[in-house]
């Protein structure tokens, strides 16, 4: 399996990110600078408001949008009778407080069985008790806002490094679940409990962190111990609202995060953006720094690998699979329908066979689409329907796994009695396609606009308005083209019999310029007073 890293940067508003794996793109980001990017940042924010009805705080963290925290983010840290004092809202534990001046505590401590600062109790007080309009809390972005929502907030704080995560409350150390070998569980932390973290703060290991040595695992570890120090002594010197770390850029965070020994090369469009990169490959991992390249071709990074047309085709409603089928994807407010069609697909075996071997392929590239297009939130599944059991529940399995490689949270249940397979995708950030669209300001994103015949009728319908009144002489009415080609065509004879009987002079203009739904109506009365109508 070769895979291959490309880097576009040469446009400074935007930075993409590509993965290919044998020659087809896998994965995509696209980060802009004009948009907002706060996940994985750091705050000192102040609590604004309590929300006991939805047992969450609203918190200003300083960046104009106030965040939004629920109880079940918030940190038994923070618990105290009758709320938090705010003298001591950011009263560092003991244990963590010795990380961040660089202590150690002794193993015999550490294997002793503690009440863990990162548990989550499975019964949360109240948040009107734990917190109080004007305390100071330590919050991370973990989802951006959408539409007139505000970032949501946590109180559990992480600290990504290349091989293991930092965790300061979380007091243990623990192993990705994305690991699921027993042997280099066990393995790994053997390697951690060697390193002895310092007393009470937690780290977790890494799917990245499998196979690498004890020397790695400790410079990463000393990396983020310093890191958290840092951030510690920032948190204690400032007020509330101010950013206390910030989450590194997009071509450092993607190298450190996507990087396995599969990529063979990672190919970097931009002089500076490279150098960054070297910086980060030589400091972190330099036996792979040679692995990075500055593309130097004329011909755009992405379309010397035929990227953009690929990019072109994610937007698209229907993606076309191999054999002739395909897949239609609809995006609403509330959740993706995604429809398999067979189309053209034939197998030479049975009905069922045909649609089960389509779902199959359909099952793949409904992953790879998620993946591309970053879409979350809940999502249904219209397959192929399918009689027999064990092919329904190979196609669940088809999913299950090509769904492994998503970074983002998945749950998917069984298939409904209707055929269904419903799931539910992490929702980071907007999808690509908010973030590159707007809704059309003449369908107000619909995708339709009325027919000339519907805006004629409308237009029928309002004058019938102007008959009642008095002190209206002239009515002109400003349409599209096609619709004033409509009514003085289909309804000449109803605006001559219109005009004879309540004595109106009507006057309709056409523009070619204008939505297919534009309705503008002027009236003047026998002065040439303009009158309101309607």
């Amino acid at each position: 399996m070769k895979q291959e890293m490309l880097i576009n940067v040469s446009q400074p508003e935007e930075c993409r990110i590509a993965i290919m794996e044998d020659g087809v793109l896998e994965e995509l980001y696209v980060e802009r600078t004009s948009q907002d990017n706060h996940v994985g940042n750091i705050y000192k924010g102040r609590i604004v408001n309590i929300e006991p009805s939805i047992q969450a705080a609203f918190v200003d963290f300083g960046v104009g949008r106030n965040g939004f925290l629920h109880i079940s983010d918030v940190e038994p840290q923070y618990y105290r009778q009758g709320g938090l004092d705010p003298d001591k809202a950011f009263e560092v534990p003991e244990p963590v407080a010795k990380v961040a001046e660089g202590a150690e505590g002794d193993a015999a401590a550490r294997a002793r069985r503690r009440p863990r600062l990162g548990d989550r109790p499975r019964v949360k007080p109240p948040i009107q008790d734990v917190l109080r309009r004007g305390d100071e809390v330590l919050v991370q972005v973990i989802k951006e806002g959408f539409g007139t929502k505000g970032p949501t907030l946590s109180t559990y704080i992480s600290i990504p490094g290349r091989y293991l995560v930092l965790m300061p409350p979380l007091g243990r150390v623990g192993i990705s679940k994305k690991i699921d070998d027993e042997h280099d569980r066990r393995v790994l932390r053997d390697i951690m409990l060697d390193l002895k973290p310092p007393k009470g703060v937690g780290f977790v290991v890494r799917t990245a962190g499998t196979e690498r040595t004890k020397g790695e695992m400790a410079r990463d570890m000393a990396y983020l111990l310093r890191l958290w120090k840092s951030i510690v002594r920032r948190m204690r010197k400032y007020s509330a609202p101010i950013d206390i770390y910030q989450e590194s850029d997009m071509i450092i965070r993607t190298i450190r995060d996507m990087f396995t020994e599969d990529v063979g090369r990672i190919l970097i469009d931009e002089p500076a953006a490279y150098e960054r990169a070297r910086e980060f490959l030589e400091l972190v991992m330099p036996k792979y720094a040679p692995r990075l390249q500055l593309y130097e071709g004329k011909e755009p990074l992405f379309h010397r690998y035929g990227l953009e047309e690929e990019i072109g085709r994610i937007h698209q409603r229907k993606v076309p699979l191999k054999g002739g089928g395909s897949i239609v994807i609809d995006q609403t407010e509330a959740l993706v329908a995604i429809d398999v069609n067979s189309g053209s697909f034939r197998t030479e075996k049975s009905a069922e066979e045909n649609a089960y071997q389509m779902n199959l392929i359909a099952a793949r590239e409904i992953a790879r689409q998620l993946r591309l297009r970053d879409l979350g939130g809940v999502i249904v599944n219209d397959f192929i329907d399918m009689r027999k059991e064990k092919y329904r529940r190979g196609v669940e399995k088809a999913l299950h796994d090509a769904m492994k490689r998503d970074r983002a949270r998945t749950k998917i249940l069984r298939t409904s009695p209707f055929g269904l397979i419903e799931m539910t995708r992490q929702r980071i950030r907007p999808s690509l396609r908010k973030s590159i669209f707007r809704d059309c300001p003449t369908c107000t994103g619909t995708g339709m606009v009325k027919t000339p015949e519907s805006m004629a009728i409308e237009v029928m319908r309002v004058l019938q308005l102007s008959a009642a009144r008095t002190d209206i002489a002239r009515l002109n009415v400003t349409v599209h083209d096609e619709v004033a080609t409509w009514i003085n065509n289909r309804k000449r004879r109803e605006m001559a019999q219109f005009e004879d009987s309540v004595h109106i002079q009507l006057h309709v203009v056409g523009r070619e310029s204008v939505s297919p739904e534009h309705l503008v109506w002027e009236a003047t009365d026998t002065t040439g007073r303009t009158v309101r109508f309607p």
